[in-house]
């Protein structure tokens, strides 16, 4: 890994794209320092922990320890993404019809999304600014009222808009997907925050044989990391691959061929999409949360949508485990791809082409989430319930999550680069 960086920066232009995404992140850092006008960021200290304010912080890239302009990050992107991609699925008409028109379907989706991203970012901005304002004994709010809570929405919004926006140049222009890079570079700056919490918690104040359990559980949860990212680095990597055979042989046919594909397909993007997912009910709820705390239904839902309770941990798991068969068979399109191979003149050694070939991909596919889904599930799951178990931070029990997207994305960026060198190294041969 360390190689291959070291190579990138000896190439312009993929050290350009570097210093590019650095540029990003570092505008995105600044802007998540920047507290709303009108907020005590103070009160935010006594909510911290609850699993809402965890999961925003995370998905937001730290944006919400401040109160900043980047507090909601790009949740609600995310969010509307989620929607607009099960609305292709033969429910609204038009969609489905834009998705089958390439580039012209795609920008227009696309569109879709960031009108939809508009209406939730300012739903979530006022519901979450009311519920954290009930919830602190220090108002978050200076000065309570609808003109506020409206002006707070509209810069929050406008703060995730610009957020993915930053997220579309490094996707155009930098290393990596945009949106998840912005999630990544959040999570590794809370990481010393995430370890001073664990120390105060463990070690400040105590002595004596507690001191040491202190320690030695530090060390325990240090050992469990290694062990944790070892593993997941291991599995993100293992693919399946499919020999594949040409029905006509031509000088630039290779001679030997295989189709790969990743034993977790969906990725880090289940993970992403669950946690985004699960905090929309929440920040909506919380604007409720002042007149109806002591109503049946709300108490029911709140339940539900809680990360520290039994039920919204199990929630997210299947959340988890339902879009990992969903994004799989959004990345790998079984119908295409057997209609590309046909295009080429190839096949799967020992499958017929055409319907065959869609069939056995989308059984291979099933098989593939099966275990990608309880992969993904269980290192999420394991931090969650030690967490409760142990009642540490519900930072530190989303510490699964975070390494997932961490492991995952830093693999992508590395692999994008030893690409990148690769076609530099190969363009650089023929023109020789």
């Amino acid at each position: 890994m360390f190689t291959t960086v070291k190579n990138a920066f000896k190439v312009k232009d993929i050290r350009k794209k570097i210093l590019f995404t650095l540029f990003v992140l570092i505008v995105y850092r600044l802007g998540a320092s920047i507290t709303v006008p009108g907020v005590n960021a103070a009160a935010l200290e006594q909510i911290s922990s609850t699993g809402l304010a965890s999961i925003l912080n995370t998905f937001s890239g730290g944006g919400l320890d401040n109160y900043s302009l980047f507090a909601m990050g790009v949740s609600p992107y995310i969010t509307a993404q989620i929607v607009v991609q099960l609305l292709q699925m033969d429910i609204v008409p038009k969609f489905v019809e834009w998705s089958k028109q390439g580039e012209v379907g795609r920008r227009k989706l696309n569109q879709a999304t960031r009108w939809l991203t508009i209406v939730l970012g300012f739903i979530q901005s006022i519901g979450i600014t009311a519920g954290f304002n009930a919830l602190s004994t220090v108002k978050l709010v200076n000065n309570p009222g609808v003109e506020t809570y409206i002006t707070i929405g509209l810069i929050l919004t406008a703060g995730t808009m610009f957020a993915t926006w930053l997220g579309d140049m490094i996707t155009e222009r930098g290393l990596g997907n945009g949106v998840s890079m912005l999630i990544f570079a959040g999570i590794i700056a809370e990481m010393p925050n995430g370890i001073k919490q664990l120390w105060n918690d463990q070690i400040t104040g105590e002595s004596g044989a507690n001191l040491w359990m202190g320690i030695g559980f530090i060390a325990l949860v240090v050992v469990a990391i290694l062990a944790i990212v070892t593993f997941v680095t291991w599995f993100q990597q293992a693919e399946r691959r499919l020999p594949i055979q040409y029905t006509r042989r031509t000088t630039t046919s290779p001679s030997n061929s295989y189709l790969p594909l990743k034993i977790n397909v969906s990725g880090v993007i289940p993970v992403i999409f669950a946690g985004s997912f699960i905090s929309t009910p929440q920040t909506i709820l919380m604007a409720f949360q002042q007149n109806h705390s002591q109503d049946t239904w709300y108490q029911v839902m709140t339940t539900i949508f809680n990360m520290q309770s039994g039920p919204g941990i199990a929630l997210y798991v299947f959340l988890i485990v339902v879009f990992t068969f969903f994004y799989a068979f959004v990345q790998v399109n079984p119908e295409k791809l057997a209609e590309n191979l046909q295009k080429q003149g190839s096949y799967i050694s020992g499958v017929w082409p055409g319907k065959g070939t869609q069939d056995f991909v989308s059984g291979l596919l099933m098989r593939l989430s099966t275990v990608g889904s309880l992969f993904l599930g269980l290192i999420s799951l394991i931090p969650l319930l030690a967490s409760n178990i142990w009642n540490l931070s519900q930072s530190i029990g989303l510490g699964g999550t975070s390494l997932l997207i961490v492991v995952q994305i830093a693999l992508d960026v590395v692999r994008q680069m030893r690409s990148l060198t690769m076609k530099r190294e190969y363009i650089g041969f023929i023109r020789e």
